[in-house]
């Protein structure tokens, strides 16, 4: 009889002790009440609290979670109805707190950020909404973390995941976007031909300085031929005038006979000319060539040093020369 007592005392001890500990997975706390009173907050791994005196209030998950905002209809400043949904990330720092300092905490977060983002996004134009998000999640982030430190949380991100306009103010928006870009591209299609048109403009006044300066240049060169053939001609004539005063006739002779002969030759490379009458006779030419070569002759023996040559015979008288008296 003694022996069953004891035993039964040994499973009921056993049982006592199984029942006062706690074991508390990582990442969560456990909150202990005594009769209903907090008193303690159990932390991850083996805890010990006498069974039927103490027990286990609230499991509280201690990892960031994330709470999901529905999509909301908001009203922006300018009348623009929006549709716009958004994301809550949040952890609990102080276990108790977010254990009873409120109840429902998923659904006061989430109304909390619902308002919040309507305050918010309800303050700004269209174009701000659209182009603005980071300024609106930071707003959203600043006012709900203030508003939810009481409850022993830090709200860590709050993200604004998406914002639908009316389909009106869509296409409203895609008209606006082309005619922006048609804009831009007119812009630059203008600017492309007035740099082509200054290139243009550029290369034709470059071209016209260099042909001027060719022209100047090839003037400057005809000049210069036209005074070495004028002081040609000059010394020319002096030295035929010089033989002239000499007494010597057949250099007035060479002279006009170079001036024939020019001028037949320009009869004969004329375009026009298809037949050439001569009103002279060979045999004047030939004496006239005669004459040319007999003063060629004496030129060159005065030149050389030698002695002159006897005097020619009486040549045949040119084409140029008067009648004999």
């Amino acid at each position: 009889m003694g022996a069953t007592v004891a035993f039964f005392l040994v499973i009921l001890v056993f049982i006592y002790l199984a029942a006062s500990i706690k074991i508390v997975r990582q990442g969560y706390h456990y909150t202990i009440e005594y009769f209903g009173r907090f008193t303690d907050v159990a932390r991850p791994g083996f805890n010990f609290y006498p069974a039927f005196f103490y027990r286990v209030g609230r499991k509280i998950n201690m990892m960031e979670q994330v709470v999901d905002v529905p999509s909301q209809e908001i009203i922006t400043r300018d009348n623009a109805m929006i549709a716009v949904d958004a994301v809550v990330f949040f952890q609990v720092l102080d276990a108790a707190k977010a254990a009873y300092e409120v109840s429902e905490l998923f659904v006061a977060i989430m109304n909390l950020a619902t308002t919040n983002l309507r305050t918010v996004m309800g303050s700004m134009d269209l174009d701000e909404t659209l182009s603005k998000r980071d300024e609106i999640n930071a707003r959203l982030l600043h006012v709900v973390d203030d508003a939810t430190s009481p409850w022993g949380l830090k709200i860590t991100r709050v993200e604004v995941k998406d914002i639908r306009p009316p389909q009106d103010i869509i296409n409203s928006m895609g008209r606006q976007m082309k005619a922006e870009r048609e804009k831009r591209a007119n812009i630059l299609e203008a600017e492309g031909l007035r740099a082509s048109e200054i290139l243009r403009a550029e290369g034709q006044k470059q071209s016209q300085i260099l042909e001027a300066e060719g022209r100047r240049e090839a003037a400057f060169r005809d000049a210069e031929a036209r005074e070495r053939s004028a002081e040609a001609e000059a010394k020319a004539t002096q030295m035929v005038s010089d033989a002239i005063a000499g007494g010597n006739s057949q250099a007035i002779n060479y002279f006009i006979a170079q001036k024939y002969v020019e001028a037949i030759g320009k009869f004969a490379t004329s375009p026009n000319a298809k037949t050439i009458l001569f009103p002279v006779e060979a045999t004047q030419l030939m004496g006239t060539l005669g004459g040319i070569g007999a003063l060629a002759r004496e030129a060159l023996g005065v030149e050389t040093g030698g002695t002159a040559p006897a005097p020619p015979p009486k040549p045949r008288r040119g084409p140029f020369e008067p009648a004999a008296e």
